[in-house]
């Protein structure tokens, strides 16, 4: 496949970086990182996706990656981060011939999308949530907090960079090389390697405003979607329990779930053959449906 096409989305009022590769008259596909990551954290899901012929599109939330930054910290909201994602779909969807948008969403880019489905109406087709429900584990997101918040000063090197990382994810194996860490840094002047985030995404108060989603807020949004969804799940994640699928399950009845093995919150890329193979089963049964 050819590299990627670098193009821009429009949002809530802010620019949004994006990849894009496939069809441009294939099924789009409208990918959302997690916090802290950025587009260029899917491993082969872009390719893959347009190899199947998808049009597929990987986009940096707001405040990551390439994207604009928000005004001010208060603009962090799962409401903005949801209305830039309706923006980006009306955008892709009107530059598909109106074709309705499959939206794939890990962890916060999944809640974003859980919150923006009830305003898109016939312009979603599927909904894939990677590692988030509608009540999270608060112990699991502390520590992804916590985690975020552990080097504001960022990193001398890359080793050390690459140390923070392994004590985050004992789980996966430790990478030889530190090409793939690169996509998730940016080198600061002065050679500090920063996360490539606004730090202000992270607040005092940011544990308090995730508990204050999960706890109910998510449900109403939930309940109104309609679309075939499907949840990919780590059987080690510290974010997902079955007590949240159940819920999920109650508020979606036709949700699907995949469960990866070895595979924790970070599921997309610690078995990224096995999230991708997930993903493409449900985008053909998706695309022919939409036909």
């Amino acid at each position: 496949m050819n590299s990627p096409e670098r193009i821009d989305l429009p949002g809530a009022g802010l620019r949004l970086a994006a990849d894009a590769a496939g069809p441009e008259d294939g099924l789009p596909v409208l990918l959302l990182h997690g916090g802290g990551q950025t587009r260029r954290s899917w491993g082969r899901a872009l390719p893959a996706l347009a190899e199947a012929g998808a049009r597929a599109i990987a986009a940096d939330l707001r405040g990551h990656g390439d994207s604009d930054w928000a005004p001010d910290a208060t603009a962090y909201r799962p409401e903005h981060f949801a209305a830039d994602v309706v923006a980006a779909v009306e955008s892709i969807s009107e530059n598909s011939g109106g074709r309705p948008v499959l939206v794939v969403g890990a962890s916060m880019g999944g809640v974003a999308a859980l919150v923006a489905a009830p305003q898109l109406g016939d312009r979603l087709t599927g909904l894939v949530l990677v590692d988030v429900v509608a009540n999270i584990r608060m112990d699991g997101a502390r520590r992804v907090l916590d985690f975020m918040k552990s080097a504001p000063d960022g990193f001398a090197t890359l080793e050390e960079a690459a140390d923070a990382v392994a004590a985050y994810l004992p789980h996966r194996p430790r990478p030889s090389d530190h090409e793939g860490l690169k996509r998730n840094l940016r080198r600061r002047p002065d050679g500090r390697w920063v996360w490539h985030w606004d730090p202000r995404l992270v607040t005092a108060d940011a544990l308090d405003r995730v508990e204050e989603v999960h706890n109910g807020q998510l449900d109403d949004a939930a309940a109104a979607v309609r679309v075939p969804t499907l949840l990919v799940r780590g059987l080690l994640s510290d974010i997902v329990d079955e007590d949240g699928i159940a819920h999920l399950k109650g508020l979606i009845p036709q949700l699907e779930v995949v469960d990866i093995a070895d595979a924790a919150h970070t599921a997309a890329t610690d078995d990224n053959d096995a999230f991708v193979a997930a993903v493409l089963e449900f985008t053909h049964r998706v695309a022919a449906g939409a036909r």
